[in-house]
C-alpha cells in the first residue's frame, strides 16, 4: 500500500475515533434518591456537584437498578443482563467470593475494547476475584488474582474486592495486590461498621474515596492525550458502610456522619468532573452518575422517635430531618421502590439538552446497549440480553424500540415487574429489610399504581385482578425466555 494512502487511512481512523465520545460512569454505593438535592429540594444536605451535573444534562426521574443490592446490580450494569439469570439468585458475594462473571460473558469492557476504546475501572468490584490459595481456607496474597476486571476487558484497573466492610481490605492494581495485608482490622460497629479481617497498610478506610478520585483523575488525564476514546467505570465505595467521612467533611451538615458522608461523595464526583474539565474533554465525554441501589437509612415518621441526628449509631432518620429514599417505601434490599429507584444523570454536550428531564422507566442494564449505540456498533445476539438503548431518550425522543417491562429483584430474591404505571410484586412483603419481609412467590401478591400511589401504600390487586394476571404472565415469560431484548 502506498505510504500516502496508508497515512490517509490512519488519519481517517483517528478522526472516526475522535467523533465517538469518551464515557465516564460513576456509580455510588447505597446512595438514595432523596440524598441528592436536585431530586429532593427539601434535603438539608448540599450536593452542588451532582446538582451541577443534573443541570448540565438529563435527569432520569424513573431510573432503577436491576437489583436492590450491590453484586447483582454490578453484574447487570457490566453485562446488560439480569443477575438472577446466573447462579446468584439472592444476596451478594463476600470479599472472597468465587467469580460471578463467566469467562466468555461480554461486558462493556470487552465490547468497547473491541470497538477501539481504552478501558479502565477504578473502585469497588464485588463480582469475585479468584484469590490464590495455599490451603482450603488460606490465601496467597503474593500472587495475582485469577479473575477480575483485567480478565473481563479492562485495560487498567484499580479496585477493592468488595464493599468496604468486607475483608480482605486490599487494593488490587491490574490483578496484583498492591501491598500484603499485614494489619488485622478489628470489627467496628455502625456507623464505622467494618468486619474483622486482613487489611493492607496502604488501605486506610477514611482515605479510600480520595485514593479512588486520584486514580480516576490520573486515568482520565492519561487517556485524554491519546487518540482513541476511553471508557472509565468508577464504582464508588460510599456512602455504603463504613459511614466514615474524612475529617474535612465532618460537621458539614447537622445530620450526623451519614449527612457528612453524602457531602463527601458529592465532592468526589466533583473531583472527577474537575479532572474531565482539566483534561479538556468535557465537550466529548458522556458522564453518567447513578447508584447501585437505594439507601440503607430507614425512615421514621414519628416526631418523638430518635434518629441518626440524636444518636449516630441509629440507621434511621425522622422524615423531618432527612428522607434518604425520598417519598419511596422501604430501604436498600427491598422490592419496594426505595430499594431500586435511584439517581440517574446523563451529560453529553451537543447531544443531551441541559436541564432536561425524562420520565420513562429505565434500568441500569440499559447502559450496555446505550454504549453500543454511542460506539456505532451492533449488539451481539448472545450479549446484553436485557439492555435497551437510551440514546434516543437522551436526545429528547422516544424509544427506538419499545423497552420491555422492567424486572425488579430484592435482596432475598423476590421479583416484581413494572409495566407502565403498574407494578406487580410477586411476593407478600418487602423481600428485604423492612417488615413484613414476606417470601418470594407467596400470596397475596401486591399491585401498585405508581402514578396515583408512588409511595406504594395501597395494594389494589383485588380491584385490578386482570392487570395483575397479565403482569404475572409477562414476568414468567421474561424469566423463562432468558432475555427481554
Amino acid at each position: 500500500m502506498p505510504l500516502r494512502i496508508f497515512s490517509l487511512l490512519l488519519l481517517a481512523a483517528a478522526a472516526a475515533a475522535a467523533e465517538r465520545p469518551n464515557v465516564v460512569i460513576v456509580m455510588a454505593d447505597d446512595m438514595g434518591y432523596g440524598d441528592v438535592r436536585a431530586l429532593n429540594p427539601r434535603s438539608k444536605i448540599p450536593t452542588p456537584h451532582l446538582d451541577r451535573l443534573a443541570g448540565q444534562g438529563m435527569t432520569f426521574l424513573d431510573a432503577h437498578t436491576p437489583s436492590a443490592v450491590c453484586t447483582p446490580t454490578r453484574y447487570g450494569l457490566l453485562t446488560g443482563r439480569y443477575s438472577w439469570r446466573t447462579r446468584l439468585k439472592k444476596g451478594v458475594l463476600n470479599g472472597y467470593g468465587e467469580p460471578l462473571l463467566a469467562k466468555d460473558r461480554e461486558t462493556i469492557g470487552t465490547f468497547l475494547g473491541a470497538q477501539g476504546y481504552a478501558t479502565g475501572v477504578v473502585g469497588k468490584w464485588h463480582l469475585g476475584l479468584g484469590f490464590a490459595k495455599t490451603g482450603a481456607d488460606a490465601f496467597d496474597f503474593s500472587k495475582p488474582v485469577s479473575d477480575g476486571p483485567h480478565t473481563h476487558g479492562f485495560d487498567y484497573s484499580y479496585i477493592i474486592p468488595a464493599s468496604l466492610d468486607f475483608p480482605p481490605y486490599v487494593y488490587i492494581r491490574n490483578g496484583k495486590i498492591t501491598a500484603f495485608p499485614l494489619v488485622e482490622q478489628e470489627a467496628i460497629k455502625f456507623p464505622r461498621f467494618m468486619r474483622r479481617g486482613e487489611r493492607a497498610p496502604d488501605l486506610d478506610p477514611v482515605k479510600v474515596l480520595d485514593d479512588l478520585v486520584r486514580e480516576a483523575s490520573s486515568f482520565i488525564a492519561r487517556q485524554a492525550k491519546e487518540t482513541k476514546p476511553f471508557l472509565l467505570y468508577m464504582p464508588l465505595t460510599a456512602p455504603h458502610k463504613p459511614t466514615w467521612p474524612h475529617k474535612r467533611f465532618r460537621g458539614k451538615t447537622k445530620l450526623g456522619p451519614y449527612g457528612d458522608f453524602i457531602v463527601q461523595v458529592d465532592a468526589a464526583v466533583g473531583g472527577v468532573l474537575q479532572a474531565i474539565d482539566k483534561a479538556g474533554v468535557a465537550d466529548r465525554t458522556l458522564v453518567i452518575y447513578t447508584s447501585d441501589n437505594g439507601s440503607y437509612m430507614y425512615r421514621r415518621d414519628g416526631v418523638d422517635e430518635k434518629d441518626h441526628v440524636d444518636d449516630e449509631t441509629i440507621q434511621a432518620y425522622r422524615s423531618l430531618n432527612h428522607t434518604a429514599n425520598y417519598v419511596f417505601r422501604g430501604t436498600k434490599a427491598d422490592i419496594w421502590e426505595a430499594g431500586h429507584r435511584v439517581p440517574f444523570f446523563a451529560r453529553l454536550p451537543g447531544e443531551v439538552e441541559p436541564g432536561s428531564k425524562q420520565s420513562e422507566p429505565i434500568c441500569l442494564t440499559d447502559i450496555f446497549a446505550t454504549l453500543a449505540a454511542i460506539a456505532g456498533a451492533e449488539l451481539p445476539a448472545d450479549a446484553a440480553e436485557d439492555s435497551f438503548d437510551l440514546l434516543p431518550l437522551m436526545r429528547g425522543g422516544t424509544w427506538a424500540k419499545r423497552r420491555a417491562p422492567l424486572i425488579h429483584h430484592s435482596g432475598s430474591g423476590m421479583f416484581a415487574i413494572r409495566g407502565g404505571k403498574w407494578k406487580l410484586v410477586a411476593g407478600n412483603g418487602s423481600g428485604g429489610r423492612e417488615t413484613p419481609r414476606g417470601e418470594p412467590f407467596e400470596r397475596p401478591y401486591q399491585l401498585f399504581d405508581l402514578e396515583a400511589d408512588g409511595s406504594e401504600r395501597r395494594n389494589v390487586i383485588e380491584r385490578y385482578p386482570v392487570v395483575a394476571s397479565r403482569l404475572e404472565q409477562e414476568l414468567e415469560r421474561i424469566r423463562a425466555r432468558g432475555r427481554s431484548r
